[in-house]
This record gives structure tokens, C-alpha cells and sequence, in this order.
């Protein structure tokens, strides 16, 4: 048994007995050494014993972890006249805690109660145990080298930090003479140097084109989605104070926030990739991550088609909803496609007109010259400064606008959204959760009345059937592919039935046309407009 004296400014002095190793010293409440102090990581060192005596670890925190003094990597054996301070916190061990040992040194890590290389964990997942224990290490010491050099790295720029880790990490990796004679050590380099100043072990998968969606289940459980289908990767972080730490390089410079009181956050990577973060206490087992892939290539209306999307019939209908100041809404599902089929058809938006796009998190990418785009932002540290998706759409029709594309209309801007459609702002476009077209009438209702507004379902009804002028509706379908599997028109009011035509269907495996022609296309026709009406017989598309 070992057994520590605790002493720190802010609370009582207390003794710990441990008899179980390796023991934890955190913030982490079933640390075998609880340290409440925020400045304490969760997982910030560890005690583990050895073959004389006890050796402490520092477990790669900002912080540190200091002896006599002088911040450790590992020290080892620990005596009774050593004392440990973390954070405020000072350690020492009491007499007759630990038997007499011989002088201190430099002890070699070594692998403690990991899986072997190779083997597999409870789950049946493979574990590479030998690596992550490595990885480990030579981050603790690339932090102990920077801040041995005392360097502010703060001034350096993100490629001039690149390069100063890297440079080290190298030099770190090659001079050790304790890494096993088969480690690759230029691949080990790579992962911490990812860890350290990228995302860790997402960093090849950001790189990889093939993957749509990242997903992080916990430290070691790493899932990717290639063509509509998960698999496992076999990629792992060291712990989770390293998912911890990329979730922070992920908010930070977006100046959003992440912890014990606001364990939630949607965030963009700077590539528009989506990110959304959940942390302890509401993730059980541990922090978790969820990056929807920003694809980097735009899409043209013709990719659509060749990829199956949709019919050649139905793009020439939507080419003609935009240049005709339709007000079209997206549904579907989450990771239908929705948000790359707004992308396409506001890029139909004929050049020279304003439009002002309004997202949660910028992912639009237009070709417009003439284009303003507005992003909500949360809350801040002191409960200020939010500014939501209906902030910005109330602002935008101030801004003289010819378009307004709303990324996702989710709550109370769906009023605004309505209004504005109404009000002259005609060629709108916005996308809205929902299994159906009939549904997305039903989500609309339920959205304009989370805005606090005294109005009778029947008024709301008018208001939607006189804003919106077509729906077209998006699936993801069993095998992974995303199709536009229904257009439809709204019509008018029936009583309290909300009547609309479709005009084509994505069935039996082909798109068809609906035997209905638009009753806008009658407007059009009188204002000089020539279609070919034949796309919308039966059979066609």
C-alpha cells in the first residue's frame, strides 16, 4: 500500500491510501488521487509500480507535473522527501509507505497491463496497445522538451509550428534508444505530431476522399461512413483527454466553448466539415465526435444526374423554379443530401442579383460575386452574445436582398422565413427536416409556433401555402445512395387540408413523371413563358 499526504490552499489536508496500481491522480471523480481544482486534467498523472519502489507519470497535461521543482515526464523511485505538485496541489509520500529503494534514476517505460499488439478487447475490436502506449510517451516528452526551451509557441505561425514539432518529434523518435528496434518511428512521429498540434488520428481520415463521415465513439472506437456504409477504422486516440484536446482545437477558433456546464457544441472545421461534440457527463463513455465530410468538390447539375440523384426532367424543372422565383423548400432525413441539393440550386440563382445566405454553421459554398453570408453564433463563456438563425434572417431583410437562402429552418425563423417568402422576397430557398412532403407542411406548422406567436393553425396553414411554391424531397435509400424521390406542388386549401400535386416520384426503381403540370406554369405561359409540357406525362422523366 502507499499512502499520500495531500495539502493545497483552498481545503483541508487529507491522506490517501492506495493499494491498487496503476492509480490515477485526475480530476476525474474515481481517480484513486481525486483533485477537484480545474486546473487539474482529467487524467493528469498516474503512479505505477515498479520493482523497487512506486514511479509517477505525468499523463501529457498543459499543466504538468512537477517533483521537487522540476516538471517530469517520469521520475522514478519516488521517496518520502520528494514532493509532487499538480496544480496547486502538493503530494508527499508518508513513512513507511514504500520499502527502501536504491538511488534514484531514470527508469525505461515499459508497457504496463495493455493488451498485446495485435489482440483483441472485450468487444472483439483489434487493439494496437503497444503503439498507443508509445504515443503516449513521446508526447509527454515533446511537451517536457518545449518547455524545457522555454519557447513561446504561442508566436509562432500555424506552419512555422508545424515544422518546430515535427523537427523535434523526429529527433525525439530516433534518439531513443527505449523504443523497440521494429517501431516505426517516422509513423509514430506522424501520429503524434497529428495529436499535438492536428486532430490525432482523424487527420488521415480528413485527408481521405472516400469518407463522408467521421465518428468517434469513444477513444479507441473510431467509425468512418464510405458509400452509405460504417465501418470500424482501427484508429484510436491515447486517451480521452487527446479527444478532449481536439474537440478544443475544433471550438476554440471559432470562439465557442465546451464543458462541465455547456457539455454540447456545434462547430465547422475550416474546411465547412460539420462538426458536433458531446462531452461527460452527458457522453457516458467519454468524449464523442461527429463530422459530417465537407465535400470538397462542388457538385454541378449534370454530377447529380450522372450519379442517379435525380432525372434530367426534374433539373430542368427546378432550373426553371429558380429562375422563376419559386419559393422552394428541401426535405428529407438527416444525411439525405439536402444541403448539397440547396448548394446546387442556389447556384442556378442568376448572376448580378443579392443573395444573402443564413447557416448555423457556413457550409454553402456559392460562385456568386454578389453574395453576403451570415453564421449564428452561441452563447459566449458569460451567457451573452447569441445571435440565432432568426437574428440573422430578421437582419437580412434589411439588407436589401434579391435571394435568401436558409441552410436549415429548425425552430422559430420559420415565421420570418414564411414572412419574408410573402412579402416580396420570392425565390427563397431553405431546407427542413421531415419524412414526407405532407410532413414538412405538419414541421412547418409546429416550427412557426415555437416562435411565441398567438396564431390559429388555420392562419399558419395560409401563410405556408401562399409562401411555398414546391417541395422536393430527398431520401437516403438502403444501400447508401441519396435520390430525389418526390416533387411536389402546393395547390391551395381544401377546408383545413393543405392540398398539393405531385409531380414526380422516384418508384419501382426509375423517376416518372406525375401526369400533373404546374399550375404556375399557366402564369408563366400568360407572361410569354414557352415550356415543353411533355416532361410531365406519365411515363416521362
Amino acid at each position: 500500500m502507499l499512502t499520500l499526504r495531500i495539502e493545497a490552499e483552498s481545503e483541508a489536508a487529507r491522506t490517501v491510501h492506495i493499494d491498487r496500481f496503476p492509480a490515477r491522480i485526475g480530476r476525474q471523480a474515481d481517480s484513486a488521487v481525486h483533485l477537484p481544482g480545474w486546473r487539474v486534467a482529467r487524467a493528469h498523472a498516474e503512479i505505477v509500480r515498479i520493482e523497487h519502489g512506486f514511479k509517477l507519470v505525468d499523463g501529457g497535461s498543459l499543466g504538468g507535473t512537477w517533483v521537487n521543482g522540476e516538471r517530469i515526464v517520469e521520475y522514478a523511485p519516488l521517496d518520502e522527501d520528494d514532493e509532487i505538485a499538480i496544480a496547486g496541489y502538493r503530494m508527499r509520500i508518508q513513512s513507511g509507505a514504500r520499502p527502501t529503494v536504491a538511488p534514484k534514476a531514470s527508469v525505461p517505460p515499459e508497457p504496463r497491463e495493455l493488451p498485446a499488439p495485435g489482440a483483441s478487447d472485450s468487444s472483439g475490436r483489434v487493439v494496437d496497445a503497444g503503439t498507443v502506449h508509445w504515443r503516449r510517451l513521446l508526447h509527454r516528452r515533446l511537451l517536457a522538451t518545449i518547455d524545457l526551451r522555454r519557447q513561446d509557441i504561442r508566436q509562432l505561425s500555424a506552419g512555422q509550428l508545424r515544422d518546430e514539432v515535427e523537427t523535434l518529434l523526429r529527433a525525439l523518435a530516433q534518439d531513443d534508444a527505449t523504443f523497440p528496434a521494429d517501431l516505426d518511428r517516422e509513423a509514430l512521429a506522424r501520429e503524434v505530431l497529428d495529436e499535438a498540434i492536428g486532430l490525432g488520428p482523424l487527420e488521415p481520415l480528413l485527408r481521405d476522399d472516400t469518407v463522408t463521415e467521421i465518428m468517434v465513439n469513444a477513444p479507441d472506437e473510431i467509425f468512418v461512413e464510405r458509400d452509405g456504409r460504417l465501418e470500424p477504422t482501427g484508429a484510436s486516440f491515447t486517451g480521452e483527454d487527446a479527444v478532449r484536446a481536439t474537440i478544443d482545437r475544433i471550438v476554440a477558433p471559432l470562439g465557442r466553448r465546451i464543458d462541465e456546464s455547456s457539455p454540447m457544441v456545434d462547430a465547422r472545421l475550416p474546411d465547412g466539415s460539420r462538426v458536433n461534440a458531446v462531452i461527460p457527463p452527458l457522453a457516458v463513455r467519454g468524449p464523442a465526435i461527429t463530422i459530417r465530410r465537407f465535400n470538397h468538390r462542388l457538385f454541378g447539375p449534370s454530377d447529380l444526374v450522372a450519379g442517379g440523384s435525380l432525372s434530367q426532367a426534374m433539373l430542368e424543372f427546378l432550373a426553371v423554379c429558380v429562375r422563376t422565383r419559386r419559393n422552394v423548400v428541401v426535405s428529407g432525413g438527416t444525411g439525405s443530401g439536402k444541403t448539397t441539393l440547396l448548394n446546387l440550386l442556389s447556384n442556378l440563382i442568376e448572376p448580378g442579383q443579392r443573395v444573402v445566405t443564413i447557416e448555423d454553421a457556413a457550409e454553402l459554398r456559392l460562385a456568386h460575386a454578389h453574395r453576403v453570408c451570415l453564421e449564428a453564433r452561441p452563447v459566449n463563456a458569460e451567457g451573452r452574445g447569441l445571435v440565432t438563425i432568426r437574428d440573422l434572417v430578421r437582419n437580412a431583410l434589411r439588407m436589401r436582398p434579391d435571394r435568401i437562402v436558409v441552410g436549415e429552418c429548425r425552430g422559430g425563423e420559420a415565421l420570418d422565413m414564411l414572412q419574408a417568402m410573402n412579402t416580396g422576397h420570392d425565390g427563397s430557398l431553405t431546407t427542413v427536416h421531415a419524412n414526407s412532403p405532407r410532413d414538412v407542411v405538419s414541421r412547418l406548422e409546429t416550427m412557426v409556433l415555437m416562435a411565441d406567436v398567438d396564431m390559429p393553425v388555420a392562419a399558419i396553414r395560409e401563410q405556408i401555402v401562399a409562401a411555398v411554391d414546391v417541395i422536393v424531397h430527398q431520401a437516403r435509400l438502403a444501400d447508401g445512395r441519396r435520390r430525389v424521390v418526390e416533387i411536389v406542388e402546393l395547390t391551395g386549401l381544401e377546408g383545413a387540408r393543405v392540398l398539393m400535386q405531385p409531380l414526380f416520384r422516384f418508384a419501382g426503381g426509375r423517376f416518372a413523371a406525375c401526369d400533373n403540370v404546374p399550375q404556375f406554369y399557366e402564369r408563366l405561359r400568360e407572361e410569354g413563358e414557352q415550356f415543353d409540357l411533355s416532361v410531365f406525362r406519365r411515363g416521362a422523366a
